[in-house]
Formats: C-alpha cells, structure tokens, sequence
C-alpha cells in the first residue's frame, strides 16, 4: 500500500475522511480543495497540500474525485488546466462524486483516449460512514480497473464492482431513491405518531428491531425527534440526486410514481429555504403541509 501515491481533489465532509483513512492506512495522499483551511487536518497526517488540482493529480496512481457534482468535476477534471492531463498513462481516475450516468460514461471514454483507467464509484454513508470508513462503494468500470484499484477502495468502506463504467453512479441513483423515499416515510411515521397522541421517542425505541427499523429510522428518525439537522448529508444534495434519478427513469421509459413524490418533497424543502439542513429536516417539510 505504502508504494502507491493517491492524489484527492475535494476535501470537504466526506472526502477529508476519506483522505485521512488513506493516510493511516499507509497509503501517500496529496489533496486539492478549493478552501485550503480544508486540508490541515491531511497535512497534520503526513499528507500533502497541493496548489492546484493538477498538482494533486501529478505522478499519482490513483485520482479520488469527490466534489459536489458533474458539471464541479467536469470542469476541475477536464476544463481549463484539466487535471486529469497531469496524470501519467496507466493511472486510474476514480470519480466518487454523485453525477449522471450520461456524464460517467463521457468521462470514461475521455480516460480511455489519454491512456487512463476510470471508475465511477459513488458512496453511501454520509459522513459518518466516511469518518469511519464503512461506506457504501458501488463501483462501475471495466473489472481489471476495479481491480487494482480495490484495495485502496477497501480502506474507506466496502467496494462493489456493478458493471461497466456508469453502472456505479445507476446504482448511487437507485440507493438515493430508498434513502428519499425512506426518509420520508419515517418523517411521516413519527409525525403520524406524534399527532396521534403517542412519543415518537418511544415509537421509534418501539418499532426497533422489527420490520420498520433500519438505520434511517434509528440515525434519521433521531434527529427528527430532537430537532437536530446539522447536515451529515445536506437536503440541496439529497434533491439533486433524486431530480438525477427521475431524468433517468425518463430515458429510461419509467413511471416511479413513490421517488417522484419523494423527489417533490424535497423540491419544496428547498425551495422552503432548508436546502442546507440536513435531509431528515424533511419532517420540517411535512409540518408546514400538515399545519
């Protein structure tokens, strides 16, 4: 591991702990943000700041991308002073970024022309599961670049190969649908709860264990209840992959009617001005429907 030099640009919520796992996994880091105050935490590992995303992508085996969107990591990646031409023939471009399956598939053939490996390899977890490196890695590109590419993969979570290059980012899409519809539901519950005259404190310890429970209930369901919608992973966030999910099921000839009501939803908590909470503020969504 420690023979592999690893370039990151972004290092914000999830991709500051990410980098940091690297580092103690032994693996060299050199990372990009555009706020530089972001990468202290890297430098007080070992790792090293760069300049300029090319800088970070210079002699690298390994380029993580993980900024906010498609169009932020085209133009870092590709744009003016294009990062990935920093990089050497042979290393391997791994978007971690959540961006439309279309935008996966052109990234990946601009790899292929300039002689680069490229996987799409979005992530679930929000940023406790980057802080304890126990992500959901869904990862889509030709299998020997998966590959290689895996063990560095495995020190930030749990990293599965779903098919060719743009399968990675489908597959974040339809775990985004669960995640909105999920949420929503447990907002709904709670609040169902609440009206009814019972705790929803004690509901949500209720319902653990049976069918009802999962992690939103017990993570999510929490912050509904105490109010607490510091953002792990922001609402604006949430509603750009779901509005990501409803343009493909239109290319894809599909009606999902439950991820179209979900992706509603979180349209009017942003519009509502709580697009910077976190996504289970969505209960603050269905108060003012229900109020």
């Amino acid at each position: 591991m420690t023979g592999q030099q690893i370039g990151i640009i972004g290092t914000g919520v999830m991709g500051g702990p990410m980098a940091c796992n690297l580092l103690q996994a032994g693996f060299s880091v050199q990372a990009w943000n555009r706020s530089p105050e972001k990468l202290q935490g890297i430098a007080d590992l070992g790792g090293i700041s760069c300049d300029s995303p090319e800088q970070a992508a210079s002699g690298v085996d390994v380029l993580i991308c993980m900024l906010s969107d498609g169009p932020t990591c085209d133009a870092v990646l590709f744009g003016d002073g294009a990062a990935v031409d920093a990089m050497a023939p042979g290393a391997t471009l791994v978007v971690m970024s959540s961006i439309p399956v279309e935008t996966a598939h052109v990234q990946a053939e601009r790899c292929r022309e300039r002689g680069l490996g490229y996987l799409d390899a979005p992530v679930s977890g929000g940023e406790r599961g980057a802080q304890e490196a126990s992500l959901a890695i869904m990862v889509g590109g030709e299998s020997e670049t998966f590959a290689a590419a895996e063990p560095v993969l495995t020190v930030m979570g749990r990293a599965v190969h779903v098919g060719p290059a743009g399968t990675g980012q489908q597959a974040k899409l339809a775990n985004q649908m669960i995640v909105a519809s999920t949420i929503a539901t447990v907002a709904e519950a709670l609040l169902f709860a609440e009206r009814g005259g019972a705790d929803p404190a004690k509901v949500r310890d209720a319902l653990s264990g049976g069918f009802a429970d999962s992690p939103i209930m017990r993570q999510h369901g929490l912050r509904m209840i105490e109010e607490s919608f510091a953002p792990g992973g922001a609402a604006k966030y949430q509603l750009k992959d779901t509005h990501t999910a409803m343009e493909r099921a239109d290319v894809l000839g599909l009606q999902l009617p439950v991820a179209t009501v979900a992706d509603e939803l979180f349209e009017a908590m942003v519009e509502h001005g709580d697009g910077d909470l976190d996504h289970s503020g969505l209960i603050r969504e269905l108060r003012r429907l229900n109020d």
